[in-house]
């Protein structure tokens, strides 16, 4: 309810951001431009980083669960996974109604969000699972990813356009995956232009290289994450 909550808040000050944004966005002069940019990739970073934080405390959140009872421990990470969708989905659907109403809405170009979103929670499941694995072992883990995720949005162009920082920097931010992901949000709903399909190539490799380190691990550690627990 609180994430629900806070969701109405903030797209309730995206008009005002817009008024402050617009010169940053000469491309696109509308009145919800910079509303419907910052809300494509506040809302889908919401899901990253729900995934993650549950991800990575998976295990040790259900370690009695895990101690007491047999069944197949993936399940935990999946069931993770489905609820922090179904937050998302709720919350994503407000902005959804949002840009119905405004007029905003991309049309068939919609439909381009469905392998971006998959894309995304492959990326962000695989590299999940590697950081619940680690968790157990060194429980600091949860704590730096609180932290690295605070850097890792400010490093993303959530609330700032790319184009609008210098070449150096531009070309720096494009080696955060995230950043490509987002990029392909915002030309759907701010541009309603179809994403850089190419771009997202490297992001895909990613995610299946993480998601296949995360399975080994959780399989390689299993008996012992029950030790640790």
């Amino acid at each position: 309810m609180a994430r629900f909550t806070t969701a109405l808040y903030d797209l309730g000050l995206y008009p005002v951001f817009s008024e402050v944004m617009k010169a940053r966005m000469p491309d696109n002069t509308g009145p919800f431009a910079y509303s419907i940019y910052l809300c494509s990739g506040v809302l889908t970073w919401g899901l990253f980083t729900e995934m993650l934080d549950k991800g990575q405390s998976v295990f040790i959140n259900n370690a009695n669960l895990i101690k007491k009872l047999s069944f197949p421990k993936i399940c935990l990470p999946i069931i993770v996974t489905l609820s922090a969708v179904l937050n998302f989905a709720i919350i994503f659907s407000l902005f959804l109604i949002f840009i119905i109403v405004t007029g905003n809405f991309p049309g068939w170009l919609f439909f381009s969000v469905i392998p971006v979103l998959l894309l995304q929670i492959l990326f962000a499941g695989g590299l999940g699972m590697i950081l619940g694995v680690m968790n157990v072992f060194f429980r600091d883990v949860g704590q730096l990813v609180g932290v690295a995720l605070q850097f890792w949005f400010w490093f993303t162009p959530i609330v700032y356009v790319l184009n609008s920082l210098p070449a150096w920097a531009k070309n720096l931010l494009l080696y955060n995956p995230m950043t490509r992901v987002m990029q392909s949000y915002q030309s759907i709903f701010a541009y309603h232009q179809a994403p850089n399909w190419y771009s997202l190539w490297p992001v895909l490799a990613l995610a299946i290289i993480f998601c296949v380190i995360g399975f080994r691990m959780f399989r390689k550690h299993a008996a012992e994450k029950v030790d640790e627990l």
